[in-house]
């Protein structure tokens, strides 16, 4: 069975390179982990992960690692340098990726309400556009012979008992009715005309106010229950890259390692040094929480990561690192690391 599993595909072709060189490292010193871990200082956990390529390993282990197998050591820290820039890049593309598809989800989330809002505006352009037009004097108009109507919406305001228009708008020269004058009738009924119109327009003018006031689907004077679509909000969330196994609330009290939130997708946004241990806040924003590590660190020294209320915490037992469970966090700043060492002292992260 080969010693060495595969690196992952996703790594910067830096860093992989990198994780190889060490492991050659390794290879030709004959080190196993656990006598690595000892001579170094950093645990075997540690070790595994940085020689794996799922962890990018501090500059504090590889100057240890260059003293525990006799290699040059400012050789294998440039070699570092590029491979942390490299792993930089790999984070800030992440970043990036992550908001490309945030803004992926809002512009379905508005394609969706524009959707269910355009029957609401279909209507409204119908609601401008169903007048017509009064007869011309003389009985001519093109919409003489229809009676003039309005699209009234259901249950916002009565229908108005159509009132066909008399024959005679188009007999306004008087044969059309035995005892009607021609100047009597025609001008009577253009009045009829006029005020049906003005009545239509009215009522236009109050199916609007109450399709602009009423869109919350109240109940109007006549008691029937108003109708408007509504627009759905998108539920789905976002589908976790492969590995990943929560989210948010779900990885609150759970294992960044176990969960897949670390290595590429995670990083330090804070740190601080606390006697000889480094303590470092490490955010993922795909797994949206974070958690504190220490490094450097002795047996007996606890590091603790709180978010507002909640908070977790791990010890350092026979290794010289740890790390505590995760905190559901919505932005990066909102976490804050604490270490507590064994000899005493104490210290907090700032936000980088």
């Amino acid at each position: 069975m080969p010693r060495w599993k595969a690196l992952p595909e996703e790594l910067d072709p830096q860093v992989r390179e990198f994780a190889g060189q060490l492991r050659r490292l390794v290879d030709r010193s004959g080190l196993g982990l656990a006598a690595l871990a000892d001579r170094t200082g950093y645990s075997k956990t540690s070790w595994e992960r940085y020689l794996n390529g799922r962890l990018l390993a501090p500059k504090g282990a590889i100057v240890a690692l260059a003293e525990a197998t006799g290699t040059p050591q400012h050789h294998l820290t440039t070699m570092w340098e590029l491979a942390e820039r490299a792993w930089s890049r790999s984070e800030m593309r992440h970043d990036m990726t992550m908001e490309a598809i945030r803004i992926s989800q809002a512009r379905a989330a508005l394609g969706e309400a524009g959707v269910a809002a355009a029957p609401l505006a279909a209507g409204r352009a119908a609601g401008g556009t169903g007048v017509s037009t009064a007869a011309a004097p003389g009985g001519q108009g093109r919409d003489a012979d229809r009676p003039p109507s309005v699209p009234v919406r259901h249950g916002s305001a009565p229908r108005i008992p159509q009132q066909p228009l008399p024959g005679a708008v188009r007999d306004s020269g008087g044969g059309g009715r035995p005892g009607g004058g021609p100047g009597k009738q025609g001008g009577g009924r253009r009045k009829v005309t006029l005020f049906l119109t003005g009545t239509v327009g009215a009522l236009m003018l109050l199916a609007g106010a109450v399709l602009l006031t009423d869109l919350g689907g109240g109940e109007d004077g006549t008691g029937a229950a108003a109708a408007t679509p509504s627009a759905r909000p998108a539920t789905s969330g976002p589908e976790l890259p492969a590995g990943v196994e929560c989210t948010g609330a779900d990885c609150t009290g759970q294992d960044p390692e176990a969960m897949g939130c670390g290595g590429q997708f995670a990083g330090t946004v804070a740190r601080v040094t606390v006697g000889g241990g480094l303590v470092e806040v490490r955010y993922s924003e795909t797994c949206g929480a974070a958690w504190a590590r220490i490094t450097q660190a002795s047996p007996g020294d606890v590091v603790r990561i709180a978010a507002g209320p909640a908070e977790q915490e791990g010890t350092v037992d026979a290794d010289a690192d740890a790390y505590t469970p995760m905190v559901a966090v919505e932005r990066a700043s909102d976490a804050e690391a604490c270490a507590t060492l064994a000899s005493g002292a104490t210290g907090c992260t700032t936000p980088e």
